[in-house]
């Protein structure tokens, strides 16, 4: 449990960081809940155009980062606009995929919850 409470100080040590960012330019004007999960799909995106028509052994890690980065801090300010605690809806998603997939019936497989 102890690791856990660690992560929570590190996203919200992150968060907090974000949202000095944010504040500091004065853009917070711009970060509404649609926006943000637009700019988080285009992030998302960006990131899946690294590995276009190559192998994955081939795409820029530095690049993965920077995009991976994006990812996050935008995850991260729409979930705090929620208010969301990132940590115990991320639990929660766990415990949720494991009543759907469980081990006995998903071990090994790709196929979806109700192909199982």
């Amino acid at each position: 449990m102890l690791k856990l409470g660690i992560i929570s100080l590190m996203i919200e040590e992150i968060t907090a960081a974000l949202i000095k960012f944010r504040d500091e330019r004065d853009w917070a004007q711009f970060h509404n809940p649609k926006d943000l999960a637009l700019a988080l799909n285009i992030e998302a995106a960006e990131l899946l155009e690294l590995f276009l028509w190559k192998n994955a052994e081939d795409a820029n890690v530095d690049k993965i980062k920077e995009e991976l980065a994006d990812v996050f801090s935008y995850a991260l300010l729409l979930a705090e606009k929620y208010n969301l605690d990132v940590k115990q809806i991320i639990l929660d998603k766990i415990k949720l995929n494991d009543t759907k997939y469980p081990v006995d019936k998903a071990k090994g497989t790709a196929k979806k919850y109700d192909e199982l």
